[in-house]
């Protein structure tokens, strides 16, 4: 009987050790092994979060603190941490999350949260805000013009007050800086920085059809007038034009005379007539209307010939271009107009796209331009160290990758596109001389927006003739 007990406590010893022996090495690795393949990533992963923003951090402050941009190197060391700066623009949809993606490696990097708030109604919400003493940090103007208002309010601190002058005129050609320039209480001052910008001197082109053809793209007045006449003589038409636009018929036409008066007559000139200093009965704006309606008034140059020009809509105008073959082979127009493309149209292979000639060498290679000039309300050290980094092309460098915005910074480097078609739009500028923003937007809305394209309207349908239609413009001008 004590034997038999023996042998059964014997056996059960024997099976408590078995299932000691397989459950500790089993459980053992299964509890610690996921506790190190959890840690393991965490750590990897961890460790470039930190060191980063950190790595970036420090390059910028070097820098920035070599560019003399004081509150900009500061936010990148850290000084500014937990700020909040406060935005407004026209920027919405999509905009506005390209806006806020590009700002993001700069929070990150220096703790400042920047706060954008963009409305569709821009216009009227700043002026809401600014009277009921609610104005942001910063406001984002789409053109100088609204921005200008404010200044001679004194609602507006002087860009220069807040970024070095040395630095913005190292990275800005000159007339970037004279179309930032308002007079103010205290005289005339920059009052913002540019941050983004499309271009309008360009012409749009049918590449496939025209390499074909045997046609080179023209550099030079002369050349494109010749251009012109070789596509005549080969039995097509050159342009396609139309400025139908519902209750805006005519604002193409205005462009067309914006950007002859940069190419005929002088800067000055240009800055007189957009105050209405110099008058649309004056010769040089009548020589620069003169200049396109030389083209415009000839039948065979303009597809559908002058009477179709205000019945087509700017947007089906160069339809033509993408017809097979091409029932007209050259088109004016902004950046904005490829949206307007088939689209399966690709850059370089159905279309391609050339700057505008100058007309007269002793005004050189202007652009037209429209953009959006970043102007601050508040003057607080991170306030300034977010205007600072707006005058950098780190400060587009996101929206660049992204698509949608040109860089007019010096330090923009034309490899941080992420378009093949922006980036040689950019190229193209960076060899202009001067440029001037869209001469109706800074015009009164009484002439911009009404007088002006109502007089182009009337002109090239014939109601009307020119000299008429400049003094009917003229007399629109509200009185001061």
């Amino acid at each position: 009987m004590n034997r038999r007990i023996l042998v059964i406590l014997s056996l059960l010893l024997v099976v408590a050790m078995a299932f000691t022996g397989c459950g500790t090495p089993a459980a053992t690795p299964a509890a610690e092994a996921p506790a190190a393949a959890v840690e393991a990533p965490a750590a990897a992963t961890e460790a470039p979060a930190a060191e980063a923003p950190a790595a970036m951090a420090s390059a910028e402050a070097e820098a920035a603190t070599a560019k003399g941009l004081t509150e900009l190197a500061n936010a990148y060391n850290g000084d500014y941490q937990g700020t909040i700066v406060t935005m407004t623009g026209p920027f919405t949809d999509e905009d506005a999350v390209k806006f806020d993606s590009s700002v993001q490696d700069f929070e990150a990097a220096t703790g400042i949260d920047i706060q954008y708030e963009g409305s569709k109604e821009f216009e009227a919400s700043i002026s809401v805000r600014v009277q009921a003493g609610d104005a942001p940090d910063i406001v984002d103007f789409p053109q100088p013009g609204l921005m200008a208002t404010f200044a001679k309010q004194g609602q507006v601190i002087p860009a220069t007050d807040m970024i070095p002058e040395a630095w913005l005129a190292q990275n800005y050609l000159q007339s970037w800086l004279d179309m930032a320039t308002i007079e103010g209480p205290d005289g005339p001052q920059q009052y913002g920085v540019w941050h983004r910008f499309s271009g309008k001197s360009l012409v749009w082109y049918p590449k496939a059809a025209f390499d074909a053809s045997g046609y080179a793209i023209p550099t030079t007045w002369a050349e494109l007038e010749a251009l012109q006449d070789q596509i005549v003589s080969d039995g097509d038409t050159p342009w396609c034009i139309g400025i139908e636009s519902g209750a805006a018929t005519g604002w193409a036409a205005t462009d067309w005379t914006e950007e002859m008066m940069l190419r005929t007559t002088s800067l000055e000139n240009y800055d007189k007539w957009l105050v209405g200093e110099l008058p649309f009965s004056s010769p040089e704006v009548k020589n620069a209307i003169e200049t396109f309606a030389a083209i415009w008034n000839d039948d065979t140059m303009v597809s559908g010939g002058r009477a179709a020009i205000v019945t087509t809509s700017f947007g089906d105008a160069p339809t033509g271009m993408f017809q097979d073959p091409p029932t007209c082979w050259l088109h004016k127009q902004g950046n904005f107009i490829t949206s307007f493309f088939p689209p399966t149209a690709q850059y370089g292979v159905d279309y391609g796209v050339f700057y505008l000639p100058g007309v007269d060498e002793a005004y050189g290679s202007p652009f037209l331009v429209a953009g959006d000039i970043m102007s601050a309300m508040a003057d607080r050290p991170e306030v300034r160290a977010v205007m600072q980094y707006f005058s950098t092309g780190e400060g587009i460098k996101g929206w660049l990758a992204a698509g949608g915005a040109l860089g007019m910074q010096k330090d923009v480097d034309l490899a941080w596109y992420g378009s093949d078609l922006e980036r040689d739009i950019a190229g193209l500028v960076n060899g202009a001389t001067s440029v001037r923003f869209d001469g109706s937007d800074l015009m009164p809305g009484e002439v911009g927006s009404g007088s002006f394209w109502k007089g182009m309207t009337d002109y090239f349908s014939g109601a009307a003739d020119l000299d008429t239609v400049l003094a009917e413009i003229d007399a629109s001008w509200p009185k001061k």
